[in-house]
């Protein structure tokens, strides 16, 4: 499974509707209203590296309401909650 996390901007006045056509798109799997320089996070899974493309250069780039966006490729998760459930036997 390979990860992309794109960060969008978007038309101010449009962003919880932009938000909801991204997170509807083939291969997103969130999308995050966050504050700062950008307006939205989308998290993107797919199998292969064409389908980034294709979800984020094909489909998220056109969702009317996008201005703006920036992809970052992830190579490792490195996250406590994964590392927890790895190691948990289940008894609580």
């Amino acid at each position: 499974m390979i990860t992309a996390i794109v960060f969008v901007k978007a038309d101010v006045a449009r962003i919880p509707e932009v938000a909801e056509a991204i997170a509807a798109l083939e291969g997103v799997s969130e999308v995050y209203s966050v504050t700062g320089q950008i307006d939205l996070i989308a998290l993107v899974r797919v199998t292969n590296h064409d389908d980034i493309a294709s979800v984020v250069a094909d489909r998220l780039n056109k969702v009317d309401g996008v201005t703006a966006t920036e992809t970052h490729i992830a190579f490792r998760a490195y996250s406590r909650h994964d590392l927890e459930s790895a190691f948990s036997l289940g008894l609580d």
